[in-house]
């Protein structure tokens, strides 16, 4: 791919590549795309930039992914305007992961010396929420549980500068369009009942105020997480080529006794 000359986002330059060859009819309404590790080799990029490339024609209705079937053209001429698309959060759904894998594993380490009785009762009235929109099927409309579990932890460390970080983190998430996209990918629950899981292992270790248990934990799920998306998002082989933002490596950062 060409050095950049813009300050565009890796995956917007991919992007802008694969609208240009709709827009000038390389590829026709009704047609459909090569797969991702052909357009990857096709622009010499990884697969996850592909990825996130289509979700943002997708999003600007140019093209349509259909699970199983592939990637179809469905118009030659963007709905939406650079305009709106530069007023949206512009990080990509990995990326986000990413910086939240980072933060907030760091956070679940400190909040394992800091939390109180209080603390452990606000996380647990979280996952009860979390239980109780699982079984109603609420999921995919409210997250409450969800956000509130990681709030919650937040606050434990009881550093009004992490909470705020975190806070501004979730609605980063909330507000980017391309998750949002994403999301909408997911078609059922099961992978909820597994973050839950995940959930209760990272209080397991916050209760026992196990520092570095509760970091791995923490930093396991957002993995989870990652790993799912991944999967949910891609629409042609799970075997792709590579990570644009890998996790941090937490086994050979952690292999180090604590000073």
């Amino acid at each position: 791919m060409k050095t950049p000359t813009s300050p565009q986002r890796p995956y917007q330059e991919v992007g802008e590549m694969l609208r240009n060859m709709i827009t000038q009819k390389q590829y026709a309404v009704g047609e459909r795309l090569p797969p991702e590790r052909e357009i990857a080799a096709l622009l010499d990029v990884t697969r996850t930039l592909v990825r996130e490339a289509l979700i943002m024609l997708e999003l600007e209705g140019l093209i349509e992914v259909r699970r199983g079937a592939g990637i179809f053209v469905i118009s030659d001429s963007p709905a939406q305007s650079a305009a709106a698309q530069s007023s949206c959060n512009d990080a990509g759904p990995f990326e986000l992961l990413q910086a939240r894998q980072l933060l907030e594993s760091n956070i679940a380490e400190f909040a394992a010396l800091q939390a109180t009785r209080e603390d452990i009762i606000k996380m647990r009235q979280a996952l009860t929420l979390e239980e109780q929109e699982l079984a109603s099927g609420a999921v995919n409309e409210s997250e409450n549980g969800d956000r509130n579990f990681h709030l919650a932890i937040a606050e434990a460390t009881h550093n009004s500068m992490l909470v705020e970080l975190f806070k501004q983190s979730w609605q980063w998430r909330e507000d980017n369009v391309m998750w949002g996209q994403l999301h909408r990918h997911l078609v059922n629950t099961h992978y909820r009942k597994q973050w839950l899981e995940d959930h209760k292992k990272i209080l397991a270790a916050l209760i026992k105020k196990d520092p570095r248990a509760a970091k791995f934990a923490m930093w396991q799920h957002l993995e989870n997480v990652k790993q799912r998306l991944l999967e949910f998002s891609n629409v042609d082989d799970i075997d792709f080529d590579g990570y644009l933002f890998d996790s941090w490596p937490l086994d050979v950062a952690d292999s180090q006794p604590l000073r």
